[in-house]
């Protein structure tokens, strides 16, 4: 079911001044902070762990470079370089990345990002390390590549969900209004969440059960349709539901979510709607068949919804809320399902920082990146 951050539609033409105090008058009674874990990296848009038992953070900077956080220090040598293959710059550059659930074992790890060959792509590619901090550049190869119109929606999270399969953020190509009507187009891959088996096939199999395999103008690989820029999605480590957060075009920033038990083939609405309104059409864009957000919140409030986790972690008063935030605003949000199925949300901490990213350790602690002053920060409890 659908609900709406509690300053969301009814506040939405109000000053974003009164919207935030209204916020705040919801805001957490308990204290959190954010705890400085390393500085000194350059423009940090991705934080992953390799679920090796390490604990170690991989923190991906948008030039090209990953790097490593290993018991509170960031390490001098890159964990991989590919500032030569990445073509960086706004929404472009080194988006994502995803260890493989037996990395411990095989060392392969996937990349997402933008390139310039024969016009701008986005490439998805694996590696292989070849030292427990060091990946092989040589390693490199690519299991997709596709067209991106446009500089900017590039989307840029990869993920494996429980089920063993990658998952792929794709955007609408860019520009504004999506203007090919590539998310609603189930014949391209781009606004989409796509699905591939990267342990078969070469370079790649899709999944028997990808809703649209066998039909005729689809793409097999897609797993949803209808999203705009999901710059970040992550699946709760509890439950293996799905959140998607998509950043919105005049006036609206959404999640969306599917459940654990979905079989997929959804459409999330882009461009036939925005949030909750109609778009393009501007009246008469749902026929019943578009599945609406579980939360949404006006642009003045920020500018890009930044995704993050469910949180699984020690704070107890966090327990089972979604994570997330705005680039622009610099808000943390936390958002949790009610009995009856809706969502809603509260304002957890106010802050100027450039929330480009989240990140999950091993332990289901939480991670916020700064990108304007690489800085990642944990969060945790206020201490006395």
């Amino acid at each position: 079911m659908r609900a709406i951050l509690k300053v969301n539609r009814r506040f939405a033409l109000l000053p974003s001044l009164f919207a935030l105090l209204l916020l705040s008058a919801c805001a957490t009674a308990f204290a959190l902070e954010l705890t400085p874990v390393a500085s000194g990296l350059e423009q940090p848009v991705a934080i992953a762990t390799a679920g090796d038992g390490s604990n170690r953070l991989f923190v991906l900077e948008q030039q090209g470079q990953i790097k490593i956080i290993e018991d509170g220090k960031l390490l001098d040598q890159p964990f991989l370089d590919i500032r030569t293959l990445v073509r960086s710059g706004g929404e472009r550059g080194l988006l994502g990345i995803a260890f493989h659930p037996n990395y411990a074992e095989n060392g392969f790890f996937y990349v997402n990002y933008t390139r310039e060959q024969q016009g701008l792509e986005t490439v998805i590619a694996r590696f292989k390390i070849s030292s427990p901090g060091r990946a092989e550049p040589d390693s490199l190869k690519i299991l997709m590549t596709f067209s991106q119109p446009f500089g900017n929606h590039n989307g840029g999270q990869l993920a494996f969900g429980p089920d063993g399969y990658l998952y792929i953020a794709t955007g609408d190509g860019g520009s504004g209004g999506d203007p090919q009507d590539n998310s609603q187009n189930l014949n391209n891959l781009l606004g989409k969440i796509l699905r591939i088996d990267v342990d078969n096939g070469e370079p790649y199999a899709i999944p028997a059960d990808n809703p649209f395999v066998g039909q005729n103008e689809t793409r097999p690989e897609i797993w949803t349709y209808g999203l705009r820029n999901p710059w970040r999605f992550s699946f709760d480590r509890a439950t293996g539901d799905l959140f998607i957060s998509d950043v919105g075009q005049n006036s609206l920033e959404e999640i969306n979510w599917q459940e654990a038990s979905g079989s997929g083939g959804e459409n999330y609405g882009w461009r036939r709607m925005e949030g909750g309104n109609c778009f393009n059409p501007s009246e008469n864009c749902n026929d019943g068949s578009l599945v609406l957000p579980i939360i949404e919140y006006p642009t003045n409030l920020g500018c890009a919804v930044t995704g993050g986790y469910r949180y699984r972690g020690a704070i107890n008063e966090l327990a089972g809320q979604y994570i997330y935030g705005d680039y622009c605003g610099g808000q943390l949000w936390g958002a949790i399902q009610n009995a009856d199925g809706s969502w809603s949300s509260q304002l957890l901490m106010d802050t100027s920082l450039r929330i480009s990213t989240f990140g999950e350790d091993e332990a289901g602690e939480i991670y916020v990146a700064d990108y304007a002053s690489g800085t990642i920060y944990r969060l945790s409890e206020e201490t006395p």
